[in-house]
């Protein structure tokens, strides 16, 4: 629906809500989560440049225990049974310890590693370069930010299966848990996974989609990228749980879920844990391992930023692609020394929380009804015959008007009947956390109610129903192409009125 979007109405993500002016507050909130997404995502990749770094000595600093550590800890090189005295793997040690320098959050955040902040800069500068002189040039660094990924990423797979207890890591992957597919957090984990991996309400595929020419065959784009998304999906899982698999064979266990950890832990403490214990140049694993994750992050960055900067644009066409970019750049990174601190972690959970995943789904529910319901399924089936040449089947229209809603719907109203207080590390934040956490989401949220507020302050004097309607520059922004589709709306209205009109005589008279 948002590929169809963008392409027919060659608009960002903001913009394309002259659909129905009411709703135009949806893209604002998702200016908000996305720009949200972006200050902890290149934290992120600072952390993996961090790691790519530290992977270039000739010992992996994190396969060791440190001397200051020796009392609770054993090395990540070592095989054979973890300790059960209570101690942890070096690579937990050194990235709690040394890299985070994590202490909790009770005293306060604490000031930034000053190490943390030059490799977030220079993640920053490199998205800057990507981003700074628009979507060509972000269209050229695209074939190395995919296609480079999966050279890597096909190599470490190689390596993953050729490994001792691979295979066991790889079957507990696929290995379904039947009991859980009825519980509906299962379900409302898989929709942000699945929002957040294809970029569904964030705005990047509304955005990159309105550069389409307007006849692109949208069905095979859209056909290619779950396809592409799927498979991408299926072999990172393998690479990772394979060598997670052989993990657990090192360790000597057949529980491989002891070895799995949750959020940053999996990519920063199970995944160096595992590189540890190879044997054969792991320093040259480890740096491929973290390059990738570096230009995977850089990928989805670029993409984020170009929605806050095509919405900018959009308000301030005089300004150049370039300030613009310096301006997302700069606001950015001094937002993300944030995350640079002692207890950034807590701060990285609370905003994924509260700021990139349930102002996503929430704002998703409503696209689906303004679309579908509001404007109409009939009529935007209509847009997509006379953009395509062809109208969907009627599945499209039963998911879009249907499927797709209630679904968002149910998994909304579950999330917040069962809503509890987020932890991290099984610690419950400071009230003060709380409170920051559900203004960001109020930030998110609030724009759908407001705006709908303020387009009804402003057509006041007219019928209540005009707030919903299409407003004039609704539509293909050629201007040949907009006449082309008024004249072709209007005669599939005529239509339509004819098909009524015959089944209504026909219910009457039994003829037509």
């Amino acid at each position: 629906m948002e590929m169809i979007l963008g392409q027919f109405t060659s608009r960002s993500c903001v913009q394309i809500w002259s659909v129905s002016p009411a709703f135009q507050g949806i893209g604002y909130g998702v200016a908000v989560s996305v720009f949200s997404v972006i200050t902890y995502y290149c934290a992120l990749m600072a952390l993996t440049l961090f790691y790519m770094v530290a992977s270039c000595q000739s010992v992996l600093p994190w396969s060791y225990c440190w001397e200051e550590w020796t009392s609770e800890c054993f090395n990540s090189s070592s095989s054979g049974g973890q300790p059960t005295n209570g101690s942890r793997s070096s690579a937990d040690l050194y990235f709690q310890k040394y890299v985070l320098n994590e202490t909790g959050i009770e005293n306060g955040l604490g000031l930034p590693s000053w190490k943390l902040v030059i490799t977030l800069l220079v993640s920053w500068i490199f998205v800057y370069i990507v981003i700074c002189k628009g979507v060509e040039s972000t269209g050229k660094a695209a074939y190395f930010l995919a296609l480079f990924p999966y050279v890597i990423m096909i190599s470490l797979l190689v390596r993953a299966v050729t490994l001792d207890g691979a295979v066991d890591g790889i079957i507990f992957l696929f290995k379904p848990t039947w009991h859980k597919i009825l519980e509906p957090a299962v379900w409302y984990a898989a929709v942000t996974q699945s929002f957040f991996s294809l970029g569904v309400c964030f705005g990047a595929v509304t955005m990159y989609s309105s550069y389409n020419n307007f006849e692109h065959n949208v069905s095979r784009d859209c056909t290619i990228v779950t396809s592409l998304d799927l498979c991408t999906s299926l072999m990172a899982g393998a690479t990772i749980f394979g060598i997670l698999g052989n993990l657990a064979h090192e360790i000597g266990t057949d529980d491989i879920s002891s070895v799995v950890r949750a959020g940053t832990g999996l990519a920063f403490v199970s995944y160096p844990d595992a590189l540890a214990k190879f044997t054969v140049v792991p320093q040259l694993f480890a740096v491929l391992f973290f390059l990738m994750l570096f230009v995977l992050g850089i990928g989805t960055t670029v993409a984020f930023c170009n929605v806050i900067i095509s919405i900018i644009k959009d308000q301030f066409p005089q300004l150049s692609q370039w300030k613009i970019a310096a301006g997302v750049a700069i606001f950015g990174f001094s937002i993300g020394i944030v995350y640079c601190t002692p207890g950034g972690q807590y701060i990285l959970n609370l905003v994924d929380y509260f700021g990139g995943t349930f102002i996503i789904v929430f704002l998703a529910s409503f696209e689906m009804i303004a679309i579908s319901w509001v404007y109409g399924v009939d009529n935007f089936l209509d847009d997509v015959e006379f953009m395509v040449g062809r109208r969907p089947f009627f599945y499209w229209r039963f998911c879009w008007c249907y499927l797709t809603p209630l679904f968002l719907f149910t998994i909304l109203i579950y999330f917040l009947i069962n809503m509890t207080p987020l932890k991290y590390n099984d610690e419950y934040y400071p009230t003060s956390a709380y409170v920051a956490g559900w203004t960001l989401l109020t930030l998110g949220v609030l724009p759908l109610p407001l705006g709908l507020l303020i387009v009804g302050l402003r057509n006041r004097d007219e019928p209540f129903i005009k707030m919903f309607e299409p407003s004039a520059d609704w539509g293909p922004k050629d201007v040949k192409k907009y006449n082309e589709w008024r004249d072709f709306k209007h005669s599939k209205r005529i239509s339509r009125m004819c098909a009524k009109k015959s089944k209504v005589i026909a219910a009457l008279f039994g003829k037509e």
